[in-house]
């Protein structure tokens, strides 16, 4: 089993940053592909960016490109989420999940094998 948890959530105002990060633990011998997902109350989960095990590829969604940028940290099997230009649509909880099959789904929940408990980010003056 693999354990994520994230961190790093809040409360920001808009045209703000934050930096969300993961890291995993147990069974963490091998690499993962990871991944990010958001909720909005009411609304369904949703892909908000991906990274390769090698950290070579990385995938967003169209309403983050340019805004949001997805790294792996040095630790293996971690990852951040560096958001910035933060709007009040981008509120939601965040979610880290990790994948270890191909990452051809790289944007579909279904695909990831792991996930967090979540972290509340807020945009809001």
């Amino acid at each position: 089993q693999v354990q994520l948890v994230e961190s790093g959530g809040g409360l920001v105002q808009p045209g703000g940053s934050l930096r969300l990060s993961c890291a995993a633990s147990g069974r963490t011998s091998i690499s993962y592909a990871m991944g990010w997902f958001r909720q909005a109350p009411g609304k369904e989960r949703e892909f908000v960016g991906a990274i390769s095990v090698s950290g070579l590829s990385t995938y967003y969604a169209d309403s983050v490109k340019g805004r949001f940028t997805i790294s792996r940290g040095n630790a293996k099997n971690t990852v951040a989420l560096q958001m910035n230009s933060l709007k009040p649509e981008d509120t939601a909880v965040y979610f880290c999940a990790a994948l270890a099959g191909p990452f051809s789904h790289y944007d579909r929940s279904w695909s990831y094998d792991y996930w967090g408990q979540g972290t509340q980010v807020t945009v809001s003056s």
